[in-house]
C-alpha cells in the first residue's frame, strides 16, 4: 500500500458510503485551485461534513476490526 493507494482506496470507499466528493477531496488535502481563496478558506471548507465523515470512517474501521464481513482477495496459485 502506498500513500496514493491509500488515498484512492479511501476516496472510493467514502464515495460509496455516500459522502460528497468535494468534502472527501478537501479532507484528503487536495488544495483549492485558487491559491488566494484557498489560503483564507481551506480549513473551514466543508468542516461539518468532514467531521461527520471522519467519525463515519472511524466507525467503519472499528466495525472491520470487530469482525465485520471482509471479502478476501482471490489469488492465482498456479
Amino acid at each position: 500500500m502506498t500513500g496514493h493507494g491509500f488515498r484512492a482506496m479511501a476516496f472510493s470507499r467514502l464515495n460509496k458510503m455516500g459522502w460528497d466528493g468535494r468534502a472527501i477531496e478537501r479532507q484528503l488535502a487536495h488544495a483549492e485551485p485558487n491559491e488566494v481563496k484557498g489560503a483564507y478558506n481551506y480549513a473551514a471548507k466543508y468542516l461539518d461534513d468532514r467531521k461527520r465523515m471522519k467519525q463515519a470512517w472511524a466507525d467503519y474501521i472499528d466495525a472491520l476490526h470487530a469482525g465485520a464481513k471482509v471479502i478476501g482477495i482471490k489469488t492465482n496459485t498456479a
